[in-house]
């Protein structure tokens, strides 16, 4: 006792209390009263002023953050404590950082280190070295019944036997077996989820149908009664943790998730739930017990699952989004490797248009390729057209079937949930009628439970009657005979106005898996990748620069250029609405498009004198130097007797100047005058000249 000396007995002394777990503060008091008791224990020793820091009580010593031992730190530092109390060594630390550390701070200010087997001075090196043993040792401890108690969970594991928690549609029979539950509600629930995601294909259309249908599905909650299931509308996470659980498939799974270890603040943070590839599972036991859905079935949901994740993987298609673009996702560009980009313009933003930005992204270059989606949309679906023919009356059948079976789920999901708040109000009814009436304060409590259950069961009789009343949706017999004959013609079903273009992109995403693309000159190469192993080359045209939909004929345009060495935009206009012609858009011709149509194709506007200087006049014009009406030129031209040439029906006639000096046509022209009848006024009188 000789090492404790005045200086330390003026100083306080500080006993320190720590347990690992919440569970061990709420079940192990002895520990906390051994611990405790150190306060008379340190009052024995000689010190009249004893603090207790208990602030880490259900903190772990491995190197987690503990802000009991880093105020006791800070005490020490400030040379205000004489001695530190505590059980054993564990309790102080169970890490070498903070067990030296504690040692080094005592050793600077001469604080001493009390248990119950002695007194020790970190400044003695006798007493440093046994220090410095007992902390590897506590060390040594953690580390070794982490590892038997981590072993003895994988043996047990690895037997498939090891249920930590049971998933939702599960119960635990014994200590290591499982087996459904027998509720048919939940069953039906979860089978549901299954069927829907089949059809829809996309998680989030699962959870927005059943949020929009009002279908609830269970969840496990823990209260004071122990284990109860919830129903409640479902989140997007509740969806997702279905589908992507093997247990549903009947296979027993460990280790889905780990762990990671970071440093900071100086302290060392685990953050779990980290979810881990399939490959670096701990086990997988297949067949294990009775499943919801098969192994294949779910391989295949995962893969829909990672198909759909826009962006997350190099080589997933993403989920079927917005867009008239057939082949969103399923191109890739066959130079660089990378998936092909879908750009929308036009007047209502639906034309598409592919392009690959690998170069660009990769070498700052220009884009690899780039080319417009109509074409090549149409040449895939008549390949997938081709392939699904016979297959089309089938595929009809099942339309049908379709159509009729969401309205029995919904219905039989109102059934299940009226049966069970039918259950639940005469359980209740079965409480209130147990106790006894005069204990008013438990039979008041119990008869409002009840009349909460009665109401629970009112509204979903009012939401099935109401459900009833509303008319289902069958297809009359006109609709099944006109169902049947689009299956019969596949292409014609294709192009119905009815199948939207999401329908298309499913239809295309089950019979192909990837489209890889080349642009060679003017052609676009194409290689389909079926989904059942099969390779189809194909070559389609592609547009030139401002080869289009939307093109103006190549008629109309040679047309303009030559109706511009003739007359103005507007006289234009007015030849082409007569001749028929019309935009690329099908409009009507103005002074406005036509201007437009010029400038883009480089074609001068039309200057007044112009057909003067290269010696052409007009019908009208002609008339006057022949003396004659219009419609006798139309004659001399008709008989071939005037040179003259229209463009098209509805064109001003070109005539040469020259051409009505010639013998032949003033010739036949005088004669024309000559055969005019003459008057009945015999006032008038031929002028002879």
């Amino acid at each position: 006792m000789s090492k404790i000396t005045p200086e330390h007995l003026a100083r306080q002394a500080v006993v320190y209390v720590r347990q690992s777990t919440a569970d061990q503060v709420i079940n192990n008091r002895e520990s906390q009263r051994r611990q405790y008791g150190l306060a008379d224990r340190a009052r024995q020793l000689g010190w009249s002023e004893v603090v207790v820091i208990d602030d880490d009580l259900g903190r772990s010593g491995g190197g987690t953050t503990r802000p009991g031992f880093e105020k006791l730190l800070a005490a020490i530092c400030e040379g205000r404590v004489g001695a530190v109390v505590s059980i054993e060594a564990s309790r102080l630390a169970r890490n070498g950082r903070d067990w030296h550390t504690l040692l080094e701070f005592c050793g600077l200010v001469g604080t001493l280190i009390a248990d119950e087997d002695g007194v020790y001075d970190p400044r003695h090196p006798n007493d440093r070295l046994l220090l410095g043993m007992k902390g590897t040792m506590s060390e040594m401890e953690l580390s070794i019944f982490r590892q038997r108690s981590l072993e003895a969970l994988k043996q047990k594991a690895r037997r498939g036997e090891l249920f930590l928690n049971v998933a939702i549609g599960y119960l635990k029979v014994s200590h290591d077996r499982i087996e459904k539950d027998p509720d048919r509600r939940i069953q039906e629930a979860l089978a549901l989820v299954f069927t829907r995601f089949a059809e829809m294909q996309t998680l989030r259309q699962v959870h927005l149908w059943l949020r929009q249908e009002r279908i609830t599905l269970p969840a496990v909650s823990h209260g004071p009664e122990g284990r109860h299931v919830e129903w409640k509308l479902p989140v997007y996470n509740t969806i997702y943790h279905i589908l992507t659980n093997p247990i549903y498939a009947g296979a027993y799974a460990f280790g889905r998730s780990g762990s990671r270890v970071t440093i900071e603040a100086g302290r060392k943070r685990i953050v779990r739930g980290f979810r881990r590839e399939r490959s670096d599972w701990e086990v997988l036991i297949k067949d294990h017990h009775e499943g919801y859905i098969t192994w294949a079935e779910f391989e295949r949901n995962q893969r829909l699952i990672t198909d759909n994740a826009n962006g997350k993987s190099f080589m997933s298609r993403g989920s079927v989004r917005c867009g008239e673009a057939l082949l969103a996702g399923l191109l890739r560009c066959g130079h660089c490797g990378r998936k092909l980009h879908v750009a929308y313009s036009g007047t209502h933003g639906t034309v598409g248009r592919y392009h690959c930005r690998g170069s660009q992204i990769n070498h700052g270059g220009d884009p690899c390729i780039s080319f417009g989606g109509l074409r090549v949309d149409r040449a895939i679906s008549a390949e997938v057209i081709a392939r699904l023919q016979p297959l089309g009356v089938k595929a009809a059948l099942a339309a049908m079937e379709a159509r009729g079976r969401e309205h029995a789920e919904k219905l039989r999901q109102l059934e299940l949930a009226l049966e069970q708040a039918r259950y639940e109000a005469t359980r209740a009814r079965r409480h209130y009628e147990a106790v006894d009436p005069d204990h008013r304060l438990v039979a008041g409590e119990l008869e409002r439970r009840w009349n909460e259950r009665l109401l629970a069961v009112r509204a979903l009789e009012d939401e099935r009657g109401a459900f009833l009343a509303k008319p289902e949706t069958t297809l009359s017999e006109a609709d099944r005979e006109r169902l049947l004959a689009l299956g019969s013609d596949l292409e014609r079903a294709w192009n119905s106005p009815g199948a939207t273009p999401a329908t298309r992109k499913r239809i295309i995403r089950t019979v192909i898996r990837e489209i890889v693309v080349r642009v060679h000159d003017e052609a676009i190469e194409l290689v389909i990748h079926w989904q059942g192993g099969d390779h189809t080359a194909l070559k389609t045209r592609k547009n030139r620069t401002g080869q289009h939909r939307w093109r103006t004929s190549a008629d109309a345009i040679d047309l303009v250029r030559v109706l511009a060495r003739q007359m103005p935009d507007n006289t234009i206009a007015a030849v082409l609405n007569r001749a028929g012609k019309s935009t690329g858009r099908g409009n009507n011709w103005t002074r406005a498009r036509v201007c437009h149509l010029r400038n883009q194709q480089a074609i001068a506007p039309y200057r007044e004198g112009e057909r003067k200087e290269r010696g052409e006049i007009t019908l009208d014009e002609a008339a006057a130097a022949l003396q004659v009406s219009p419609s006798t030129v139309h004659r001399l031209i008709a008989e071939q007797s005037l040179p003259a040439h229209q463009l098209c029906k509805g064109a001003p006639w070109v005539i040469k100047a020259l051409d009505l000096e010639q013998p032949e046509v003033k010739k036949a022209a005088q004669a024309r005058r000559f055969r005019r009848p003459p008057s009945d006024d015999l006032r008038q009188r031929e002028l002879e000249l």
